[in-house]
């Protein structure tokens, strides 16, 4: 199976309005909602592509209990979230159909408390036993310490299992340092990681730093790999326009398959660009359009950068 861990879980809620003005009343034309966090949301697609999966994390309140009340609806995803106190985070996106774009508001989540922070080290250690490859995936909750993630590569690298990264800030940078297989930056992570704004420079810098390989993201223009194997960019055909929520975590989904079916680095690239781009044109936030997908990988350029001198 693939692990994916969620610290930071939510109850995801979608509202859907005609057009979104400040200082106004809105009636909302279709609300949706959905098991969150980046993990989740990774979890949901590899699914989709046919492979187990196990999701951990955290999990309380009444937020909590909704969260794994509809896990249960999703094929080939199994529930280990761990159980906490305190309640478990909404995140709300308000999409816009006149124009497309969406503002999202992610409240902060629980405090985890030190005993409980224990707990979920105990279930993760025990999960990785039975793990192809593990994510960690997304911020962390109040109370777990900003170098958790560096602990829990450290544990995946003890047990043989590859692991994928993807946050930001200080626990990205503690994170690089504990020599991930692989990170997923966005352009404005990498940045904020290596002082660079040039892409491939600071992917570069990001391996440097600690991280084997390196896969940014950069919007509409597609994916930027740099690997011990090569370096490549990829890019959808032409720019699609709809909800962006959780086309990162497609990508994180397109990488991880890759990484456990044991495809070539352009053929990861491909499928993690075409899943990207049809996240967003998805109706809900955070699936894929299926049809879309299957049209939109055989169109991905995939093409090869050239050696540092």
């Amino acid at each position: 199976m693939i692990l994916t861990v969620t610290l930071n879980t939510a109850l995801d809620i979608t509202y859907r309005v005609r057009g979104l003005r400040p200082h106004a009343s809105h009636r909302v034309q279709e609300v949706t909602e959905r098991p969150g966090g980046k993990g989740l949301n990774v979890a949901r697609v590899l699914a989709a592509l046919g492979h187990e999966v196990t999701v951990t994390g955290f999990a309380g309140g009444a937020t909590g209990r909704e969260v794994r009340e509809r896990l249960t609806a999703v094929p080939g995803v199994a529930d280990a979230l761990v159980p906490v106190s305190g309640t478990t985070r909404r995140t709300i996106a308000v999409v816009d159909e006149r124009t497309g774009d969406t503002t999202q508001l992610n409240e902060p989540g629980p405090v985890i408390t030190p005993a409980e922070w224990s707990a979920f080290q105990e279930v993760y250690g025990g999960l990785l036993a039975g793990a192809r490859a593990v994510a960690l995936c997304g911020s962390l909750p109040p109370g777990v310490p900003v170098g958790a993630y560096a602990g829990l590569i450290r544990a995946a690298r003890a047990a043989g299992v590859p692991v994928l990264l993807d946050t930001s800030g200080e626990p990205l940078r503690r994170g690089v340092a504990a020599r991930p297989d692989l990170i997923k930056p966005n352009a404005g992570e990498l940045a904020e990681l290596t002082g660079s704004h040039e892409p491939l420079r600071a992917a570069q810098d990001a391996r440097r730093r600690g991280a084997r390989s390196v896969v940014a993201s950069l919007g509409a223009d597609g994916l930027l790999a740099t690997t011990p194997e090569g370096r490549w960019r990829a890019a959808p055909p032409a720019r699609v326009h709809g909800n962006p929520t959780g086309a990162g975590d497609s990508a994180v989904a397109g990488l991880l398959s890759g990484l456990v079916e044991r495809l070539p680095w352009p053929d990861r690239l491909a499928r993690a660009t075409a899943l990207s781009a049809a996240t967003v044109l998805a109706p809900v936030a955070g699936e894929f359009d299926r049809a879309a997908y299957g049209e939109l990988l055989g169109r991905v350029a995939v093409t090869a950068e050239a050696t540092a001198a």
